[in-house]
Order: structure tokens, then sequence, then C-alpha cells
């Protein structure tokens, strides 16, 4: 096992599309689902548009055929299994929902790949309808991020995992693939030593350019799925690289001055 923690974004970055805008599409409610966007958190809009599809006859395995077809990059597949391969921790933090990223991921065979998926619950209630709620419940409390949508703050999420890491005694260097602007917050929240992938010309690229000086991290940009992975093991194979100096070193010094 390395000390390398990869986080992915999933829409737009795992995936080459947004997965709510896919469905709905894919269901003829684009129309209906512009007309509330404006009024309507993204979050509060899903749930509301599966009690819609639900409705009009769509069943729980109408949407996991239309998932199953959701577009994704080879390269990105390869990227993921060669990090898992190598001993990396895969996590993922999305503002999808579970029922969406698990059975996107059962369908690639690679769910074992990842440790840990944070995202908005999602789950098939009694009636067979999905029920999509928020991450954080902002009815009850607010997260208090200002850069964030309510239901969910992703900085919020890596510092937990950096925290539940460090309890632990473990050193970890973290890499962050992302795209929207809700991936700007947690590059905000990475390391001297970690790294920020952000997808080039997408909300958080634009946020980062603006002043790249306010990242502790390195950033690496990625343009698509033969750069992404292309990035990825570069960094990958630096880490490994430097880690095994870092070891090597220690144990000179141990035999010198024992």
């Amino acid at each position: 096992m390395s000390n390398i923690v990869i986080v992915f974004d999933f829409d737009k970055t795992i995936i080459d599309c947004d997965s709510d805008d896919w469905v709905i599409d894919q269901f003829g409610f684009t129309d209906f689902f512009n007309h509330l966007l404006p009024t309507t958190p993204l979050n509060s809009l899903m749930q509301r548009m599966m009690m819609e599809s639900h409705s009009h006859g769509k069943s729980i395995e109408d949407i996991e055929k239309v998932l199953d077809r959701i577009p994704i990059n080879q390269r990105i597949i390869s990227a993921i299994k060669s990090a898992h391969a190598l001993g990396c921790d895969l996590r993922i933090v999305s503002d999808s929902n579970t029922f969406f990223i698990e059975t996107f991921l059962k369908h690639l065979g690679i769910s074992e790949c990842f440790s840990e998926i944070n995202t908005n619950p999602g789950y098939v209630n009694q009636e067979g309808r999905l029920r999509i709620l928020p991450y954080h419940d902002f009815n009850k409390a607010s997260h208090g991020c200002p850069l964030c949508p309510p239901n969910m703050c992703k900085g919020l999420i890596i510092d937990r995992i950096k925290n539940s890491i460090s309890e632990r005694g473990n050193n970890k260097r973290f890499i962050y693939l992302g795209d929207g602007i809700g991936d700007y917050c947690p590059s905000l929240r990475l390391k001297e030593r970690d790294f920020m992938m952000p997808r080039k010309n997408f909300p958080a690229w634009d946020l980062i350019c603006k002043d790249p000086s306010l990242l502790k991290a390195e950033i690496h940009g990625w343009s698509d799925g033969k750069e992404l992975e292309q990035v990825l093991m570069k960094l990958i194979n630096k880490i490994m690289i430097e880690e095994n100096y870092d070891r090597a070193s220690y144990n000179l010094y141990q035999f010198l001055w024992p």
C-alpha cells in the first residue's frame, strides 16, 4: 500500500458528462428540468425529477439502463485500474448520488477500486422510487461554507478524510481531480506536498487560474481521458520515487549512525 490518496470527482471527471443531466435528457424531461432549475437547488430538483420520472412509469431498471450508457473515456478506466494496482487509496467525492455512482461503477466492474464514496444519499424506497437526499441536511443546519452549494461542501469532506488518516498516524500525499465550482473549495484544503488536477477550461480551472497562489498544492491540469491518465500516472510515479528515496536515506542514516 502506497502513501497516495487519490480523490476523484465523478461528473465530467470520471465520466464525460453530468450524470444528472444525462438521466434527465435520456428520459425526455429536459425542458421541465430547465424550467425549475433557476429557482430550485440542484439536489432538491433531482429528488423532484425522480418523483416525476416514477409518476411517468420509469422504473429503477430504466434508470440503471440509462446509467449503463453514460460515456466514459477508456483511458480513465485504465488510469483507475493502474492506480489501484499500485496500491493507491482511491476515493470519490461527488455531488451526484450513491445510486448513480454505484450503479455505474458496478457496470464497469471497477467498484472494488474505490475505498470510499462520498456523495448525496440515493436509495430505492418501498414504492420502487429513487429518493435523493442532501449530503449535508441544510434544512437542519448550514455547513457554513460560502463557496459551496447548501447540500455539500467538498472541502469539509476532504478535511474529514485528512483528519481520519492523520489520527491513524499516516502521512499521506493527496491527488485531487475535479472540474466544477464545487471542486475549488477542496483544492484550497490541500497541502504543499499534495497535487491538484483541475480539468482545463472548466469552472474549477478558471477559479484556480484567477489566483493560483491561493493553493498550496502543485497544480497539474488535464483536458481529456488520455491526458488525465498521463498526468496522474506521472504524479504517482513521482511520489513513489520520492518515497523510495526518503526510505533509502533513512535506512542509510540508521546504518551509519545507529
